[in-house]
């Protein structure tokens, strides 16, 4: 897995060892970043089931502000520090420990909320609902801002098709790529 553009374009990614991590596919990826392209620029990024970071340190690379990455593996906060080492993009970035959707609230009341918040939560994952509420209840995404969530294309996600709403948030946009979904929130 490597970075696809922007100042890190082309470095590799570390993939912990012994977790059951699903990186998103490169052309998954590649197109995730096409659609958020406008937005990306000085954008404060949360990437939430971090795994690799790869989603965070793309945005990064292509020019978002500054990224937090959440997960809940000591092992994946790991590999994403030395990611961010190799990718030199670590004076822009936090790493936290936090079991989702619950530990969401840590997030509240940061310096600031985030413009784009990214969720890829493993396809065994059965409460995006509760984790778009958490989202909207803290204050964690900016005026303008969207929600991401990556999941399995065969997975029942009432809350992404659209027109749907949870919380104030409505599903604008649904991207299909194979067995990924990606859902917008706005």
């Amino acid at each position: 897995m490597r970075v696809i553009a922007g100042t890190a374009k082309g470095i590799r990614l570390e993939i912990p060892k012994g977790l059951d991590i699903r990186p998103t596919l490169d052309r998954v990826r590649e197109a995730l970043f096409s659609i958020l392209a406008p937005r990306l620029e000085g954008a404060r990024f949360l990437d939430l089931f971090a795994g690799t970071g790869a989603n965070g340190i793309e945005a990064l690379s292509r020019g978002a502000a500054w990224c937090t990455f959440a997960d809940n593996a000591p092992a994946a906060l790991a590999a994403i520090a030395r990611n961010l080492e190799v990718a030199r993009l670590s004076g822009r970035a936090e790493r936290l420990e936090l079991s989702l959707p619950g530990d969401i609230r840590v997030l509240a009341n940061r310096a600031k909320p985030y413009d784009i918040v990214f969720a890829d939560p493993p396809h065994t994952f059965a409460a995006h609902e509760v984790l778009l509420e958490q989202i909207q209840a803290n204050h964690i995404l900016a005026g303008g801002g969207v929600v991401v969530v990556e999941h399995a294309t065969r997975a029942a996600l009432d809350v992404a098709q659209p027109p749907s709403a949870v919380s104030g948030l409505s599903c604008s946009r649904r991207a299909t790529y194979g067995d990924t979904t990606l859902s917008f929130f706005a």
